[in-house]
């Protein structure tokens, strides 16, 4: 799907804001503080219902305010699309696509497939082995929608298994004992299916994951991604039994696909630990540059690429390097201090302090017609996210 126009109603710091988008690369300028990251973060939520900056919904309501809506249109397949989302400070998440009702965040996954590089990314090196399989999780999940409900069992499951574990309080009776037996099966069945599917997502990723950080950094730099299990038998149901004394006595679950790592090594090294701050970002750029070709080969076409103030953190080299290389499709990049030569954006939108919106040109590719106007058509009912 590529989107022409987006309207804000009181999310975040926008009253009210309407952006039309070139189906190419559209910059989306302005001072720090004037709500750019926040136009972004509205046009993900449309494709996940979560917020990337891992916000609640609560905050993302304009102070004052009793709900905040977003609206987005655009064309995909030919055909026109209509995406609202309603989020009320009661934790309720309406959702319409073309005006039908969308009662699960499933049946929403594929409307918009998103992408997001953004300064905080750097976690996904840096940080503990949670963001990396999070990484992983998330482009599964828009490479197949069907592996979010996958993702959503197994976590129940843990939920479960560990709140049994809590229970017990250090020792298993034979009840306690005959529970747990049940969510070691259905932990096993899940668990097996996702990290068997990450693996693969890792095998198929890794080519593309050094060839995307060769670009970035000017030099063929051997890089290595590598899946490590949290269990060395078999089999998880075998790893299991053999640590379950363990598990009760820690009270949580302490092997399974949620301790997990993928390994990355720069020339040998761990990058984690070992590469520098540069090579860390140029790596986490290489990764998000790396999921985007291999979401565009398997779905047939460019997920909407949203760069949120990527450059101010690269060096001029190779800021230059991600902007030249900018996959194919349509893109939105936001700055406080314009883009470097030579990059010459199909759109650029200039936000304002006060809320407003400058077009230049004035002239953009595939216009619209206007907004719907009204009061949002959704119904009461809660979608659940």
């Amino acid at each position: 799907m590529q989107l022409r126009r987006v309207w804000l109603q009181d999310f975040r710091s926008h009253e009210s804001l309407e952006i039309e988008l070139d189906l190419g690369l559209t910059a989306v300028l302005g001072d720090n503080g004037v709500g750019k990251t926040n136009l972004l973060e509205a046009i993900a939520l449309l494709s996940t219902l979560r917020s990337f900056r891992g916000a609640p919904t609560e905050s993302l309501i304009r102070r004052g305010a009793s709900e905040a809506i977003i609206r987005a249109e655009g064309v995909r397949d030919e055909r026109d699309v209509l995406i609202e989302v309603a989020l009320s400070r009661q934790g309720r998440t309406r959702v319409q696509v073309n005006r039908q009702r969308v009662q699960r965040t499933q049946d929403l996954l594929g409307a918009l497939r998103v992408m997001v590089f953004a300064p905080d990314d750097l976690a996904m090196v840096k940080d503990g082995p949670a963001e990396r399989r999070r990484y992983l999780d998330e482009l599964m999940v828009v490479l197949d929608p069907r592996s979010a409900s996958l993702q959503s069992d197994l976590d129940r499951v843990l939920k479960q298994r560990n709140a049994l574990l809590k229970q017990c309080k250090g020792r298993l009776d034979e009840a306690a004992a005959i529970t747990l037996d049940v969510w070691d099966d259905k932990l096993a069945g899940l668990a097996s299916e996702l990290t068997e599917e990450r693996e693969r997502l890792v095998a198929i990723l890794g080519p593309r994951l050094q060839q995307s950080y060769a670009v970035l950094a000017g030099e063929v730099v051997p890089l290595e991604a590598r899946y490590e299990r949290s269990w060395s038998a078999r089999s998880l149901g075998e790893a299991l039994v053999d640590g379950r004394d363990d598990d009760v006595r820690r009270g949580v679950s302490l092997i399974g696909p949620h301790r997990d790592e993928l390994d990355l090594r720069l020339d040998g090294l761990a990058s984690r630990t070992e590469a520098s701050q540069g090579e860390q970002r140029t790596l986490a750029l290489a990764m998000r540059l790396a999921a985007h070709q291999l979401a565009t080969d398997r779905l047939g076409e460019a997920p909407l690429l949203l760069l949120d103030d990527v450059l101010s953190e690269l060096d001029p080299d190779r800021a230059a390097a991600l902007l030249a290389h900018l996959p194919p499709g349509q893109s939105v990049i936001t700055s406080a201090s314009g883009l470097p030569e030579p990059t010459r954006p199909d759109a650029v939108v200039r936000v304002e302090r006060d809320g407003t919106v400058a077009l230049a040109p004035a002239t953009i590719d595939g216009r619209v017609d206007d907004a719907p106007t009204g009061e949002l058509g959704l119904s009461d009912r809660e979608t659940t996210s």
